[in-house]
């Protein structure tokens, strides 16, 4: 099946109360983990590419050639989308060129009048070409290929403007935080995304950071309009804790275990398990 964008399963995700998980890519295991994952569980999957991972994996033309073979090799039937996560402008436009189909503009650390002005006209761009196009209203915490964020929330009136311009989806800061949250943080402001939700109806929202955000918490941001999630950090410390496991137990010593596609396997099935929790988590199995 060849990519989509993500606007259909998206609505459908609002309207039924569940979301759809966007799960960051790295490399080929990353790809192939995922896709065979939603595939197995029938649920359809976005996948996510910062541009500093567009960059290591050679440039968004080789991204584009890998995730599209690996559909067919893999007879891949679920929807699935390619999508530019917090992208720049320039970062939008390559992505559109490449065969992206889906991505994001992140305008949150200008003023909003620029945000309004850029995203507006690569919303024209996408809508001509037939692309889903993500937009962003208030930081979302941490750092993010450079772009350091406190978790500040969202202004829903500034919310609405954006959603006003016709993007698919939209990301807003309600104090969610990229990578692990520290032990003072004083989690979701439900207040403004209820809030945002009034003021933007059916628009499908967006939740940054959905690395260990818990579970009560997530149920609750999706029965409050949140129909994509965000997954990166999580999947990345599990491969990393199935890798060291796999070296410490001397299993890279054994046989041919130094083979690359013995060595990163345990990482590989560490990541299925963890996009597996999620699907199951955010309730899109079954959903394709």
């Amino acid at each position: 099946m060849p990519l989509v964008n993500a606007k259909e399963m998206l609505e459908k995700a609002k309207a039924g109360h569940y979301a759809v998980g966007q799960f960051n890519i790295n490399n080929l295991e990353w790809t192939k983990s995922i896709l065979l994952t939603a595939q197995e569980l029938n649920s359809p999957v976005i996948l996510g590419v910062s541009e500093g991972a567009g960059k290591y994996m050679c440039g968004y033309k080789t991204v584009v050639g890998m995730v599209n073979g690996m559909l067919d090799e893999l007879g891949i039937t679920v929807p699935v989308a390619l999508h530019l996560d917090h992208g720049s402008y320039e970062g939008a436009k390559k992505c559109i060129e490449a065969g992206f189909s889906s991505v994001m503009f992140d305008g949150s650390h200008y003023p909003i009048e620029e945000n309004i002005e850029k995203t507006k006209e690569l919303v024209a761009t996408c809508n001509e070409l037939g692309l889903s196009i993500e937009a962003e209203v208030g930081s979302i915490g941490g750092e993010e290929d450079g772009v350091v964020g406190a978790g500040e929330c969202a202004d829903p009136q500034e919310c609405k403007m954006i959603a006003d311009l016709g993007v698919t989806m939209l990301a807003a800061g309600i104090g969610n935080i990229h990578g692990k949250y520290p032990e003072n943080w004083q989690g979701l402001s439900f207040d403004t995304l209820d809030a945002i939700q009034q003021l933007t109806g059916d628009m499908p929202l967006v939740l940054h950071g959905g690395t260990g955000i818990p579970a009560d918490m997530i149920k609750k941001a999706i029965s409050l309009g949140v129909s994509k999630i965000n997954v990166n950090t999580e999947c990345q410390l599990a491969f990393a804790a199935a890798t060291r496991q796999y070296i410490e137990d001397g299993k890279d010593m054994q046989g041919k275990g130094f083979d690359p596609r013995k060595l990163l396997a345990p990482g590989a099935d560490a990541i299925k398990a963890t996009v597996k929790e999620k699907m199951e988590l955010f309730g899109s199995v079954g959903k394709a």
